[in-house]
């Protein structure tokens, strides 16, 4: 038997070596792995071989070397090498069978798992691939049976380092160049996206039982199309789902790349699943306490000019100031709003910077604003730059809101309630600014292809479920809670979701709910190329036009104010704050009657409303 393989003819040959062969658990194009009797020890253990035997005495040497090194890796989701030794010609790993069944063993006893013990199991896979991975060590044939997972439901990965690398020759055989480990650890996350689809589905991926197959019928080597279907043992959870899809998503680019990405967005979806304020919002609130929200934009000529001259300052002139500084704006609205919640206050949140300032007084204000970091704060200088434009963009939602807020409403309250609306979008984007990335990468088209020459990008819910594992707006409304805003305030920072018709506004709250989320739909649209910008703007207004009395003349006056009408809107971030602020004098709908004056740009409204929604008394 020295020179043919332990699977060559199973009934006659029942030793390997000094082992016993029992069953032959698992057989790919890269390894095998056989339950043996080792009588040495008087017990069961799992044999992972190569395939193919090493072509030569050096490239066993090398595959020696690399077993060794990946044997001494030392992680509670590693299995422990009993042994790395030789039969000649054929290497092999020995683990304790003790260490429990493989995946596909518990599979074939249990049936399917449900979405949270799937996701549990995969995401310590994950823990120990991404250790391995960061020791400089790859798998290069990850297979369901490849997982053991014992009473307690702890799972360990084993066969690390058994399968030769097809692409070196036999002098270089172990000896890789950066790109080709890189190359293998992304196939690894690949391989460990398709045993949790295999997991989810409750049957093997595209009916191969060798994951090594399917990834030859996957794009870019094939065609296949590996989405998680409908018809599932269990009800997948749509955050659960975008992970998976986003595993095995067709265009490489959109994948998982590293194990750790991979096991943040299930670790994240595990967590809030499992409680209320977990995963990615759990690490959020974490952050706040350390670094604050978000840093001032004013530097120190705020703290100057709030120092100097606040004493002779009107109250108005003192919300306008504050105002313009997003960071100063959130931190007086979440004190003013955490000590009434504490105090035990009966009345509604408060929505309006005079009243925060008049409730705080002088020396609360100054305070507040010495509480923010300077600009950029823990960002470094490119994060910077797409914080700054994440502030533009909600800064010009807030201008198109109060342009098209209904008469009798109060400017500033309308920009507050459009800037929390996005307060979920500028934390992740300050706090997370890898994660933001990931999700703006995830949102962008991929390449036209023949089979499809229009391709879209993922949904902001579906390219943030993929990589935090919850959703972005349900992470600003836990911290607005957590500020101590009421349900009306909760309520109102919540979009209309796209995908839905927009029914009737019935009172305030959803009035300004949905005013605020159509200006969010407009400034979106801008941001489209120049033939798709009308299109978009013109689906919005038809959307929202029956439930907030609108046309499209009063849309496009408040998305090009008339000083600055071009032939073409202004299709980057970049331009968007060069528009006119909303406020400035514009023709409005004759329909709807102003109740005082509109503020000049950077004003607010000398009376604050008697209402948390932001409604001006007659």
């Amino acid at each position: 038997m020295s020179d043919s393989s332990p699977t060559s003819s199973p009934s006659a040959m029942r030793l390997f070596g000094r082992f016993e062969l029992r069953a032959l658990i698992g057989k790919t194009e890269r390894s095998m792995l056989w339950r043996v009797f080792d009588p040495r020890v008087q017990q069961e253990q799992l044999l992972c071989l190569p395939r193919n035997k090493p072509a030569s005495e050096a490239a066993y040497e090398q595959w020696r070397r690399s077993a060794d090194n990946a044997a001494r890796v030392q992680h509670p989701h590693l299995a422990h090498a009993v042994e790395v030794g030789r039969v000649d010609p054929w290497p092999y790993i020995a683990y304790d069978r003790a260490l429990g069944e493989t995946l596909e063993e518990r599979l074939a006893r249990t049936g399917p798992p449900t979405p949270a013990d799937a996701a549990q199991w995969i995401a310590q896979a994950l823990e120990g691939l991404a250790f391995a991975h960061e020791a400089g060590h790859v798998h290069r044939d990850i297979q369901p049976g490849h997982l053991l997972i014992d009473a307690a439901n702890q799972v360990r990965l084993i066969g690390l380092e058994v399968a030769q690398d097809p692409g070196a020759s036999e002098a270089e055989y172990g000896a890789q160049s950066r790109l080709a480990q890189r190359e293998a650890a992304e196939e690894d996350v690949l391989c460990m996206g398709l045993v949790l689809h295999r997991l989810l589905s409750g049957r093997p991926v595209l009916d191969e039982a060798d994951l090594q197959l399917v990834l030859q019928r996957m794009p870019p080597r094939g065609q296949e199309l590996v989405r998680l279907g409908w018809e599932t043992p269990h009800p997948i959870p749509d955050p659960l789902r975008a992970i998976v899809n986003r595993a095995s998503d067709r265009q490489a680019r959109q994948r998982y790349h590293l194990a750790r990405s991979f096991l943040r967005a299930l670790d994240g979806w595990l967590q809030a699943s499992m409680h209320e304020e977990g995963g990615a919002i759990a690490l959020l609130k974490d952050k706040l306490q350390r670094y604050g929200h978000l840093p001032t934009t004013s530097g120190r000529s705020l703290s100057v000019t709030l120092g100097g001259a606040m004493e002779s300052q009107h109250a108005s002139e003192l919300a306008a100031l504050a105002l313009k500084d997003m960071g100063l704006s959130l931190e007086l609205l979440r004190r003013v709003n955490l000590t009434l919640k504490q105090q035990g206050a009966a009345s509604g949140s408060v929505l309006n910077m005079q009243r925060a300032i008049a409730m705080l007084g002088l020396n609360g204000l100054q305070q507040a604003a010495r509480a923010l970091k300077p600009w950029p704060g823990i960002l470094n200088d490119t994060q910077a730059v797409f914080m700054h434009s994440q502030m533009r963009r909600v800064h010009r939602i807030g201008q198109v809101a109060q342009a098209l807020r209904p008469a009798g409403y109060d400017a500033e309250v309308v920009y507050l309630i459009a800037l929390l609306q996005n307060l979920g979008r500028l934390l992740v984007q300050y706090h997370f600014p890898d994660d933001a990335a990931q999700i703006r990468q995830l949102m962008q088209p991929p390449e036209p292809t023949p089979e499809q020459p229009n391709p879209r990008g993922m949904p902001e819910l579906s390219a943030a479920y993929a990589v935090l594992g919850c959703d972005i707006e349900s992470m600003g409304i836990s911290v607005a809670r957590y500020w101590g805003f009421d349900d009306e305030v909760l309520h109102m920072m919540r979009r209309q979701p796209p995908e839905m018709p927009v029914r009737g506004a019935h009172g305030d709250a959803e009035l300004l709910r949905l005013t605020c989320s159509l200006a969010a739909e407009l400034v979106e649209a801008l941001t489209l190329t120049e033939t798709k910008r009308q299109l978009a703007l013109e689906m919005a207004t038809r959307r929202y036009a029956r439930s907030l009395g609108l046309g499209l003349r009063e849309v496009m006056e408040a998305v090009y104010p008339p000083a600055t009408l071009r032939s073409a809107a202004p299709a980057e971030d970049d331009t968007l704050s060069s528009l006119p602020a909303a406020e400035d004098e514009r023709p409005r709908r004759s329909s709807l009657r102003d109740r005082g004056t509109p503020p000049a740009e950077g004003r607010l409204a000398e009376t604050p409303p008697d209402t948390g929604t932001g409604r001006a008394p007659s």
